[in-house]
Protein backbone atom coordinates (compact mmCIF):
# COMPACT_ATOMS: atom_id res chain seq x y z
CA UNK A 1 0.00 0.00 0.00
CA UNK A 2 2.89 2.45 1.09
CA UNK A 3 4.60 1.74 -2.45
CA UNK A 4 1.82 2.35 -4.59
CA UNK A 5 1.00 5.83 -2.69
CA UNK A 6 4.81 6.53 -3.00
CA UNK A 7 4.92 5.66 -6.76
CA UNK A 8 1.21 7.50 -7.06
CA UNK A 9 2.69 10.57 -5.64
CA UNK A 10 5.86 10.16 -7.64
CA UNK A 11 3.33 10.20 -10.91
CA UNK A 12 1.70 13.59 -9.93
CA UNK A 13 4.89 14.94 -9.08
CA UNK A 14 6.25 14.19 -12.69
CA UNK A 15 2.49 15.65 -14.32
CA UNK A 16 2.73 18.70 -12.22
CA UNK A 17 6.58 19.58 -13.68
CA UNK A 18 4.59 18.34 -17.07
CA UNK A 19 2.00 21.10 -16.07
CA UNK A 20 4.65 23.42 -15.38
CA UNK A 21 6.59 23.08 -18.32
CA UNK A 22 3.71 23.57 -20.48
CA UNK A 23 2.39 27.06 -18.79
CA UNK A 24 6.13 28.43 -18.42
CA UNK A 25 6.69 27.53 -22.56
CA UNK A 26 3.16 29.73 -22.99
CA UNK A 27 4.01 32.26 -21.23
CA UNK A 28 7.30 32.76 -23.32
CA UNK A 29 5.54 32.03 -26.36
CA UNK A 30 2.97 34.49 -25.34
CA UNK A 31 5.45 37.79 -24.61
CA UNK A 32 5.54 40.76 -27.21
CA UNK A 33 9.17 42.65 -28.15
CA UNK A 34 8.85 46.23 -28.28
CA UNK A 35 12.15 46.34 -30.67
CA UNK A 36 13.38 44.84 -34.18
CA UNK A 37 17.05 45.07 -35.11
CA UNK A 38 17.82 43.35 -38.35
CA UNK A 39 19.88 43.65 -42.30
CA UNK A 40 18.16 44.63 -45.86
CA UNK A 41 19.69 44.18 -49.01
CA UNK A 42 18.18 44.78 -52.60
CA UNK A 43 19.01 47.74 -55.65
CA UNK A 44 18.99 50.97 -55.72
CA UNK A 45 18.31 52.85 -58.86
CA UNK A 46 17.86 56.74 -59.64
CA UNK A 47 15.61 59.06 -61.49
CA UNK A 48 16.83 62.68 -62.96
CA UNK A 49 17.94 64.59 -65.82
CA UNK A 50 19.62 61.25 -66.78
CA UNK A 51 16.77 58.98 -66.29
CA UNK A 52 13.14 60.43 -66.43
CA UNK A 53 10.55 57.80 -66.85
CA UNK A 54 12.31 54.37 -65.94
CA UNK A 55 12.34 53.34 -62.24
CA UNK A 56 14.16 50.52 -62.49
CA UNK A 57 17.00 51.91 -65.41
CA UNK A 58 20.52 50.56 -64.11
CA UNK A 59 19.86 49.28 -61.29
CA UNK A 60 22.96 49.07 -58.48
CA UNK A 61 23.03 46.87 -55.32
CA UNK A 62 22.33 48.40 -52.05
CA UNK A 63 22.18 46.96 -47.95
CA UNK A 64 21.77 48.15 -44.70
CA UNK A 65 21.03 47.71 -41.37
CA UNK A 66 17.60 48.54 -40.09
CA UNK A 67 16.33 49.27 -36.00
CA UNK A 68 12.71 49.08 -35.59
CA UNK A 69 10.65 50.72 -32.43
CA UNK A 70 6.76 48.87 -32.20
CA UNK A 71 4.88 51.63 -30.49
CA UNK A 72 1.71 49.91 -30.70
CA UNK A 73 0.21 46.99 -33.72
CA UNK A 74 -0.18 49.85 -35.87
CA UNK A 75 2.36 52.65 -35.30
CA UNK A 76 6.27 51.62 -35.01
CA UNK A 77 9.42 54.30 -35.92
CA UNK A 78 12.40 52.82 -37.98
CA UNK A 79 15.86 54.33 -38.07
CA UNK A 80 18.18 53.04 -40.97
CA UNK A 81 21.42 53.49 -42.65
CA UNK A 82 22.03 52.17 -46.42
CA UNK A 83 24.78 52.09 -48.37
CA UNK A 84 24.17 51.90 -51.87
CA UNK A 85 24.85 52.94 -56.06
CA UNK A 86 23.50 54.77 -58.55
CA UNK A 87 24.73 55.52 -62.36
CA UNK A 88 23.10 56.98 -65.40
CA UNK A 89 23.64 57.79 -68.64
CA UNK A 90 22.48 60.84 -70.89
CA UNK A 91 22.48 58.27 -73.83
CA UNK A 92 19.45 56.22 -72.84
CA UNK A 93 17.51 58.86 -71.11
CA UNK A 94 15.37 59.91 -74.49
CA UNK A 95 15.97 63.63 -73.82
CA UNK A 96 17.71 66.17 -75.95
CA UNK A 97 20.36 67.97 -74.26
CA UNK A 98 21.54 71.73 -75.00
CA UNK A 99 24.52 71.30 -77.77
CA UNK A 100 23.37 67.77 -78.59
CA UNK A 101 26.04 66.93 -75.10
CA UNK A 102 25.67 63.33 -73.68
CA UNK A 103 27.36 62.91 -70.13
CA UNK A 104 27.16 59.31 -67.45
CA UNK A 105 28.02 59.06 -63.74
CA UNK A 106 28.30 56.86 -60.95
CA UNK A 107 28.26 56.80 -57.49
CA UNK A 108 28.10 55.53 -54.07
CA UNK A 109 25.69 56.72 -51.48
CA UNK A 110 25.45 56.26 -48.01
CA UNK A 111 22.23 57.26 -45.86
CA UNK A 112 21.02 57.59 -42.42
CA UNK A 113 17.44 58.13 -41.56
CA UNK A 114 14.36 57.23 -39.21
CA UNK A 115 10.63 56.68 -40.32
CA UNK A 116 7.15 56.25 -39.10
CA UNK A 117 5.35 53.39 -40.60
CA UNK A 118 1.64 52.88 -40.20
CA UNK A 119 0.70 49.02 -40.23
CA UNK A 120 -2.98 48.77 -42.56
CA UNK A 121 -3.28 45.12 -39.83
CA UNK A 122 -3.13 44.82 -36.73
CA UNK A 123 0.87 42.97 -36.66
CA UNK A 124 1.79 40.55 -34.25
CA UNK A 125 1.68 36.72 -34.27
CA UNK A 126 0.10 36.97 -30.17
CA UNK A 127 -3.22 37.78 -29.26
CA UNK A 128 -5.35 36.81 -31.68
CA UNK A 129 -8.89 37.44 -29.68
CA UNK A 130 -7.48 41.49 -30.90
CA UNK A 131 -7.85 40.62 -34.45
CA UNK A 132 -4.14 40.68 -35.07
CA UNK A 133 -2.41 39.26 -37.68
CA UNK A 134 1.25 37.28 -38.50
CA UNK A 135 1.62 39.88 -41.77
CA UNK A 136 0.57 43.47 -42.92
CA UNK A 137 0.78 45.71 -45.89
CA UNK A 138 2.23 49.46 -44.51
CA UNK A 139 3.23 53.06 -45.78
CA UNK A 140 6.10 55.04 -44.20
CA UNK A 141 7.91 58.58 -44.49
CA UNK A 142 10.01 60.15 -42.39
CA UNK A 143 13.66 62.09 -43.14
CA UNK A 144 16.92 61.41 -43.83
CA UNK A 145 20.73 62.78 -44.97
CA UNK A 146 22.21 61.34 -47.64
CA UNK A 147 26.46 61.91 -48.88
CA UNK A 148 27.33 60.88 -51.93
CA UNK A 149 31.11 60.15 -52.47
CA UNK A 150 33.15 61.17 -55.95
CA UNK A 151 35.41 64.12 -57.03
CA UNK A 152 32.22 66.41 -56.94
CA UNK A 153 30.85 64.95 -53.24
CA UNK A 154 26.82 64.87 -52.85
CA UNK A 155 24.99 65.89 -49.38
CA UNK A 156 21.66 67.17 -48.77
CA UNK A 157 18.14 65.56 -46.90
CA UNK A 158 15.72 63.09 -48.53
CA UNK A 159 12.68 62.67 -48.16
CA UNK A 160 11.58 58.98 -47.86
CA UNK A 161 8.09 58.07 -49.16
CA UNK A 162 6.93 54.00 -49.54
CA UNK A 163 5.15 51.17 -49.45
CA UNK A 164 5.94 47.81 -47.77
CA UNK A 165 5.02 44.12 -46.62
CA UNK A 166 6.00 42.39 -43.46
CA UNK A 167 5.41 39.13 -42.14
CA UNK A 168 6.17 37.16 -38.91
CA UNK A 169 7.68 33.90 -40.25
CA UNK A 170 8.19 32.61 -36.40
CA UNK A 171 8.63 33.61 -32.83
CA UNK A 172 10.60 36.83 -32.92
CA UNK A 173 11.96 36.60 -36.64
CA UNK A 174 10.17 39.23 -39.35
CA UNK A 175 10.74 39.18 -43.22
CA UNK A 176 9.87 42.46 -45.02
CA UNK A 177 9.65 44.01 -48.56
CA UNK A 178 9.83 47.65 -49.35
CA UNK A 179 9.88 49.98 -52.39
CA UNK A 180 10.65 53.65 -51.87
CA UNK A 181 11.53 56.66 -53.59
CA UNK A 182 13.72 59.08 -51.84
CA UNK A 183 13.60 62.23 -53.20
CA UNK A 184 16.15 64.49 -52.65
CA UNK A 185 16.51 68.52 -51.98
CA UNK A 186 19.02 69.36 -54.63
CA UNK A 187 19.88 69.00 -58.00
CA UNK A 188 23.55 67.69 -57.98
CA UNK A 189 23.39 64.27 -56.72
CA UNK A 190 24.20 63.30 -60.93
CA UNK A 191 27.18 65.37 -60.65
CA UNK A 192 29.87 63.58 -60.06
CA UNK A 193 32.63 65.36 -61.85
CA UNK A 194 33.99 69.16 -60.87
CA UNK A 195 34.41 70.23 -64.37
CA UNK A 196 33.39 69.14 -67.93
CA UNK A 197 31.11 68.17 -70.76
CA UNK A 198 27.36 68.25 -69.75
CA UNK A 199 26.51 69.64 -66.46
CA UNK A 200 23.23 67.42 -64.96
CA UNK A 201 22.79 70.18 -62.13
CA UNK A 202 20.35 72.23 -64.19
CA UNK A 203 21.14 71.36 -67.98
CA UNK A 204 18.45 73.39 -69.01
CA UNK A 205 18.85 76.66 -67.24
CA UNK A 206 15.89 76.48 -65.66
CA UNK A 207 15.00 78.10 -62.43
CA UNK A 208 14.93 75.12 -60.20
CA UNK A 209 12.12 74.60 -57.14
CA UNK A 210 11.09 71.87 -54.86
CA UNK A 211 9.37 70.08 -57.60
CA UNK A 212 11.53 71.17 -60.62
CA UNK A 213 14.71 70.04 -60.86
CA UNK A 214 15.39 67.55 -58.27
CA UNK A 215 16.74 64.07 -58.07
CA UNK A 216 15.49 60.98 -56.56
CA UNK A 217 16.85 57.82 -55.94
CA UNK A 218 14.36 54.68 -54.98
CA UNK A 219 15.11 51.51 -52.94
CA UNK A 220 13.60 47.87 -53.53
CA UNK A 221 14.84 46.11 -50.48
CA UNK A 222 14.29 42.75 -48.53
CA UNK A 223 14.72 42.44 -44.60
CA UNK A 224 15.34 40.45 -42.12
CA UNK A 225 15.05 41.28 -38.43
CA UNK A 226 15.32 39.92 -35.24
CA UNK A 227 12.60 41.08 -32.04
CA UNK A 228 14.32 42.02 -28.63
CA UNK A 229 13.18 44.03 -25.44
CA UNK A 230 10.59 41.84 -24.16
CA UNK A 231 7.19 44.28 -23.28
CA UNK A 232 5.49 44.05 -20.03
CA UNK A 233 2.37 42.94 -19.54
CA UNK A 234 0.66 45.90 -18.79
CA UNK A 235 1.43 47.41 -21.51
CA UNK A 236 -0.47 44.57 -23.86
CA UNK A 237 -3.97 46.79 -23.76
CA UNK A 238 -1.84 49.49 -25.32
CA UNK A 239 -1.12 47.99 -27.97
CA UNK A 240 -3.91 47.78 -30.09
Amino acid sequence: MTKNKHENSNKIYVLLLIFMGLISSVNISAQEYEYEIGGMTGISTYMGDANKNNPFMSPNFAMGVVLRYNRNFRWAYKANFVVGGVSGDTRKSGNVFPNGQNTSFSRTFYEVGGQIEYNFFHYSDKYQYLGTRRFSPYIFTGLGMTIGSGEETFMGMNLPLGIGLKYKWKDRLNLGFEFSFRKLFGDSFDVTKKTGGLSLDDPYKIESSFFKNKDWYLLTMFSVTWDFGVRSKSCVDSLY
